[in-house]
Parts: C-alpha cells; sequence; structure tokens
C-alpha cells in the first residue's frame, strides 16, 4: 500500500543526510514536508532577531529547495499535540517520520507517537542530528552518560567511526510520490514574517551568516579547501579577539541541521587522508566529539540545564544581583575585553570560545558570583548556534560546576584579552568611543588620567562606567566561596581541584581549551588571576 506520509523537520533543516526524509518518501503516493510553529515558542521565550533571522532564512532555503523536488514545506501553526490528530485525520496520513532529538523534547515526542498509535499512523524516528546514537554510547557506559571526554572516546571507539551521511533525495526519488499543493499554500502554510514573530527586522545585527543548508554546505566546501589550515586546526591556538574569525564558524549551521555533524565528520577524514593532522581534543574532529560528549551527557543526566537536582553539578549559593546581570548582559561592567565581547555577542549572535570562556567566568565565579543558569538563558537568547546541551554543559564547565573542577584557576578581565591582542584592536572595533586611548589604557581606561580622559572623548564614570567590582579583590573572596561549596559536597573535590593545578604537566591536558591554557610548572599550589 501506498502511503501518506509526513516529515515532521525540527532541527535537521536540510535535504542531505536526512535518512526520516528518505524513509517518509519510501513507497509513498503523497509526502507532506513540515515544521510546525508552536505559537507559544516567540511569546514566552527570549529569542534575538539575529536568531529568528538565521531560522526564517533556513525555512525558506528549504522550502526552495523542496521545490526543486515539485514539493513544498507547510509551516504549520500550534502546538504539536493539537496539530497532528487534525493533519493525521485531514490529509489521511499513514506514516509520520522525524529525526530523533535527544534533548528535553522527550515528552513532546512520546505524545507524539502516542498520537500516532491511536490514529494507526506508523511512526519512523531516525538519529541524525549526532554522530552516535547517544542511547547507545549511554547503554555501553553502564546505562549512564559518561563523565569525561576521555570516557567518551573510548565507547565511541568501540562502536568504530560514525555512519556515513545518506545523499539527499533527488527528483527521481519523488516520480511517484507528490506533494498536494494548493494556490493558497503561501497565505497557509508560509514561512513566517517578522511581523508574525513580533520581531523588528531593522534591530537585526550585520548579515554575517545567512542561514539555510545552501549557505551551509558553501561554507563547509570554502573551508574543506583550506586544506592546511584544516590539519594544523588546534582550536586553543585560535584566537578570542581576533577581528575576524578564526575559526570556521559553522556551529550555527549544525545547531540548526542546516549541515549534517556527519557530513562535516566525513568531510574533515577526506582532507586529512594521507596528511599529517592535528588530533582530537584539539583538532575539528575533537571539536566534534566535544559536541557528542555533551549531546550524551545532556541525554543522560537528569535536569541538566540547572544546579538543583542535577546530580554532577556543585550547589553553589550564587547571589541574585540583578544590577550586575544587566550590566554584563549589556556590556556595562567597565572592563572593556568583557564589554567588547558581549557587545559583539549582542550585535552580530557569535563570539569566539574562549570569549565564551571570559565573559563567563566573569559573571559566575570569576567576578560576580551570578548564577550560570543565568548566563545560560542570556547565550539561550543571543547566540545563533545556542544549543541546549552545548549550552548547559559549558555554562557549567566554566563555572566549575561540573566537568572542569580547577576553580583556583580564574580568566582575568584585563590580561587575558592583551595576550593575543595587546593593542586593543577588538576593543576599538566593538566600544568605538574607547577608540582614542592609548594602548597603555585601553584595557583599564579608569585608570587613564583625566586629561587624556577628556582628549580621548569619554569620562569614565559618565560616558562609560568605571569597573563594576575591583577583580584583584573580588576574585579571591570568590576562591574561598567556591572552596566552600565544593567542600560542602566533598572535601576530596577541593583536593583534587589542587592537586591538578599542581601537575607539573599542566591542568590542561584533558580539554585544551578549558579556562587553563597555560602550563603550569607550581610545585605548590598557587591561586593566580591570569
Amino acid at each position: 500500500m501506498a502511503h501518506v506520509s509526513i516529515h515532521w523537520f525540527r532541527k535537521g533543516l536540510r535535504l542531505h543526510d536526512n535518512p526520516a526524509l528518505l524513509a517518509a518518501m519510501k513507497n509513498s503516493a503523497e509526502i507532506y514536508p513540515i515544521f510546525i510553529l508552536d505559537p507559544w515558542f516567540p511569546k514566552n521565550m527570549q529569542v534575538s532577531i539575529n536568531r529568528w533571522r538565521f531560522l526564517i532564512e533556513s525555512l525558506k532555503d528549504l522550502d526552495e529547495s523542496l521545490k526543486k523536488l515539485n514539493s513544498r514545506l507547510f509551516v504549520v501553526r500550534g502546538r504539536p499535540a493539537e496539530v497532528f490528530p487534525e493533519l493525521f485525520t485531514k490529509w489521511k496520513v499513514t506514516r509520520l517520520a522525524f529525526e530523533v532529538d535527544t534533548e528535553p523534547y522527550a515528552r513532546r515526542d512520546a505524545e507524539v507517537v502516542r498520537l500516532a498509535a491511536e490514529h494507526g499512523v506508523q511512526v519512523i524516528q531516525k538519529v541524525s542530528h549526532t554522530l552516535y546514537d547517544t542511547e547507545r554510547i549511554i547503554v555501553e557506559n553502564s546505562g549512564k552518560a559518561p563523565l569525561t571526554y576521555t570516557r567518551l572516546q573510548t565507547l565511541v571507539a568501540s562502536l568504530g567511526p560514525p555512519k556515513q551521511p545518506v545523499p539527499a533525495p533527488k527528483l527521481e526519488d519523488m516520480k511517484d510520490c507528490c506533494t498536494p499543493v494548493k494556490e493558497d499554500h503561501d497565505l497557509e502554510y508560509g514561512t513566517p514574517s517578522y511581523e508574525e514573530l513580533g520581531q523588528d527586522p531593522k534591530t537585526a545585527g550585520p548579515h554575517l551568516y545567512p542561514g539555510g543548508e545552501t549557505e551551509a554546505l558553501a561554507r563547509l566546501d570554502l573551508h574543506m579547501k583550506r586544506t592546511s589550515w584544516v590539519c594544523n586546526f588546534k582550536k586553543p591556538e585560535t584566537h578570542p579577539n581576533s577581528l575576524t574569525p578564526s575559526t570556521t564558524v559553522l556551529s550555527p549551521y549544525v545547531k540548526f541541521g542546516c549541515l549534517s555533524v556527519r557530513m562535516f565528520w566525513w568531510k574533515l577524514a577526506e582532507v586529512y587522508q594521507g596528511r599529517k593532522h592535528s588530533d582530537p581534543p584539539v583538532s575539528l574532529h575533537g571539536q566534534l566529539l566535544w559536541r557528542e560528549f555533551f549531546y550524551t551527557a545532556g541525554a543522560g543526566i537528569p535536569n541538566f540545564d540547572r544546579m538543583e537536582n542535577n546530580p554532577v553539578c556543585v550547589q553553589v549559593d550564587w547571589d541574585n544581583n540583578q544590577e550586575y546581570l544587566r550590566a554584563w548582559r549589556e556590556g556595562q561592567t567597565g572592563y572593556p575585553f568583557i564589554d567588547a565581547i558581549m557587545t559583539q555577542l549582542r550585535t552580530e549572535g557569535w563570539i569566539h570560545h574562549l570569549a565564551r570562556h571570559a565573559v563567563a567566568c566573569f559573571l559566575t565565579r570569576g567576578d560576580l558570583w551570578i548564577s550560570w543558569e543565568e548566563g545560560q538563558k542570556v547565550f539561550e537568547e543571543l547566540l545563533l548556534d545556542a544549543d541546549w546541551s552545548l549550552n548547559a554543559a559549558n555554562w557549567q564547565w566554566l563555572s566549575a560546576s561540573a566537568f572542569f573542577h580547577q576553580f583556583f584557576r580564574v580568566y582575568s578581565p584585563v590580561t587575558f584579552g592583551k595576550k593575543t591582542d595587546k593593542n586593543g584592536e577588538y576593543i576599538k572595533k566593538y566600544l568605538p568611543f574607547l577608540r582614542k586611548f592609548s594602548n597603555d589604557y585601553i584595557y583599564e581606561p579608569w585608570k587613564a588620567p583625566r586629561s587624556l580622559q577628556e582628549r580621548a572623548g569619554c569620562i569614565i564614570g559618565q560616558d562609560y562606567p568605571k569597573p563594576i567590582v575591583e577583580h584583584e579583590k573580588v576574585y579571591k573572596r570568590n576562591l574561598e566561596r567556591m572552596k566552600a561549596a565544593y567542600a560542602r559536597r566533598s572535601p576530596n573535590l577541593v583536593i583534587q581541584a589542587k592537586d591538578k593545578v599542581s601537575q607539573k604537566k599542566g591542568v590542561n591536558r584533558k580539554r585544551p581549551e578549558a579556562p587553563t591554557k597555560a602550563k603550569v610548572q607550581a610545585k605548590k599550589v598557587k591561586t593566580k588571576s591570569s
């Protein structure tokens, strides 16, 4: 019997390496590719205009690709649990296919599966948003998520390389299948407008990263042609404050599924073949394995995006200082390096991973003592590549709440940026009102003489804030607070943290992009702000 199928696009906004889409097409007389826009989401979730723009462009690109297959994308408005029963009946659906989602939508998907069963609809789910089936990894690890990158590497090595990506459907795959499209399709099922989402497109930042599969594949091909750069890539050696990105910036495309992570993996493998290249954890393959590690953690650890009832998270008595949080979010802390990063994030929707480290440490254990959950919310709103698992994991890591326990290592909001940009060109780009400060004061303008401030046209405390806290004092106090939090959980954690800092080979062997990049050659534990 020929099926009437729905393929439900969620994150995998692409045609290439989409096994669920191919399964939906197989033995089907009709297929309806849909994307569900839940009205609850734009009304209740803080999402930046830059992220909405990326999604809208991705949906439009997907629709154009489907047109080439004599099909269309149906953007359906409503809650999935309410939408599907209506569609099952209206279109006489017999099969539903979608990509497995490991993030906290299991209840939603389970409800959809239940509703499908009630309507006699076959359900097909395929893994394609991760390199491996995270459930399989957890099973191989005795039913628990691996808690170290090394353990994840061991587990996936036993599983063999990731599956090869499946080809994108071609017109011939649709020869016995059609998508019924009416003349008023765009009116009823068209891509949402900015107005529908309550957004003003004029408020969007510079259009640096257009959304969509077409753009994703073009960018991937461009990077893969840089064979020497790909082979020599070591993420810790890239710069947080370069004026143009020193990494691929393919993360937004992988997050939305415009680019298959398996496609990315195997394209890298082709470049590596027969050439000397860097290895995990610092290589580009290594970065994809970090993603896999955090996705698996997010799938297997309860309450992963919060501190309470999260079994791997240190319980810390964070402060609730809304003034500090607002200043950090708006780039008004008085520390130019931190504020420039937050300005880039707000305007462009992307910042380098070490820049994320710096501002995350500053907000949490380094300076402001604000919960990592608050920072997580801001990144979820502003980052184009905000990914639930990675966002939660990295915030726990940088706040030394989970995975990374060397809380004695703290980023300096002054000296860290100077290591790779001593003249402050990055600061001058994103905080142009500080452009006339000399290199001696660009990172610490409050130290500039009043006469220099006047000549620069920026009076500190008037045109730009004074530092919100005194770093050299607060970070030392915060170290004691972290030590107390660790001691409440387990005294051994404090000892372990100290031991790791004093290791001759350095604290940073397992994850070189952690906030402990320098090799530590200390015979005894030293509190240090780097």
